[in-house]
């Protein structure tokens, strides 16, 4: 059997870490629940890209195909960071990193473990069984996430791939904002390393589309999951979009079943063009919260900037 992507065994230790269980696996990484030194349950995510790396005979080093090498080291590089960024953002809606580290040929990050389940399983199963989701809930859910998202901004560091598989639920039905991998290009957008992003969730701009990147870019992304919580598929992918745009409008689709006001804030934010979106989250979280939308002062991160 192969060991290329193979977890790390059960009773492993990481520094002051014993491996439990994986939890998941991406294509850049893989998760797993821990114990910490005083018992405590812990998530660590370990930088394994698929395609560039795999398992050494020994089970536990990562080894970098020789082809991929520069690849691998820019990716790890970019995973760190990862860690560094997060590591400095305490916000109850942000994943939680406490620690960071390298070893046995790659990088791990310790993560505050979350029992609960992401909103694509949460919204996936409302839809099954009554066809629709609250409004009342996705309101909380995104007015608490956008002020988890607006702390990421304020430190011109973005996401660049929000989707309901990305955004947990915790047992009390607060939402955390996950998987920061991609947020390098908020911090590096030469950083010479594949772009990660999911089709459909993606904006128009990390899709070709020679606009620049900014919360625009994001609250494409907040628009797009919003759009598949209540229809229970994606968009369709923003490149496809601006050749032929078949997207029903969710002020069509969805007419007289939501409020016109959350339909509307839907596709708005779904605008193809940067520069017609929503340019802040806070204009989000005050139609959410349902107050009414006004102009705030500009930034840096207010309006899409000449490329």
């Amino acid at each position: 059997m192969s060991t290329d992507n193979a977890a790390l065994p059960a009773g492993f230790r990481l520094e002051t870490y014993r491996i439990e269980r994986p939890l998941s696996q991406g294509g850049f990484s893989m998760v797993y629940l821990a114990r910490d030194a005083a018992d405590q349950p812990v998530a660590i995510k370990e930088y394994l890209p698929a395609g560039m790396a795999r398992r050494a005979p020994d089970g536990v080093t990562i080894e970098p195909e020789p082809d991929h090498q520069a690849a691998f080291n820019t990716g790890l590089k970019c995973f760190f960071d990862e860690g560094r960024i997060l590591a400095g953002i305490d916000h109850p809606n942000v994943v939680r990193v406490s620690n960071f580290f390298r070893g046995n040929g790659t990088a791990y990050l310790v993560m505050r473990y979350e029992e609960g389940e992401t909103l694509k399983e949460h919204a996936r199963r409302l839809l099954e069984r009554s066809d629709t989701v609250p409004e009342d809930f996705l309101r909380n859910v995104f007015v608490r996430l956008l002020a988890g998202l607006r702390e990421v901004h304020a430190r011109k560091l973005l996401h660049l791939d929000i989707k309901p598989a990305n955004i947990y639920l915790r047992t009390d039905g607060h939402p955390v904002l996950l998987d920061f991998g991609a947020a390098r290009q908020g911090l590096d957008p030469g950083a010479g390393i594949n772009a990660v992003l999911t089709p459909g969730f993606a904006a128009p701009e990390q899709q070709g589309s020679n606009e620049p990147l900014g919360p625009w870019t994001d609250i494409y992304s907040v628009g797009a999951s919003l759009y598949d919580s209540l229809s229970g598929e994606a968009p369709p992918p923003a490149d496809q979009r601006r050749a032929h745009d078949a997207l029903v409008p969710a002020v069509q689709r969805w007419s007289k079943r939501y409020s016109l006001q959350l339909l509307e804030l839907i596709d708005w934010c779904l605008t193809l063009p940067a520069a017609q979106r929503p340019q802040s989250v806070y204009a989000l979280q005050k139609v959410l919260s349902g107050e009414q939308l006004d102009l705030i002062d500009p930034s840096w991160f207010d309006k899409p900037q000449a490329g």
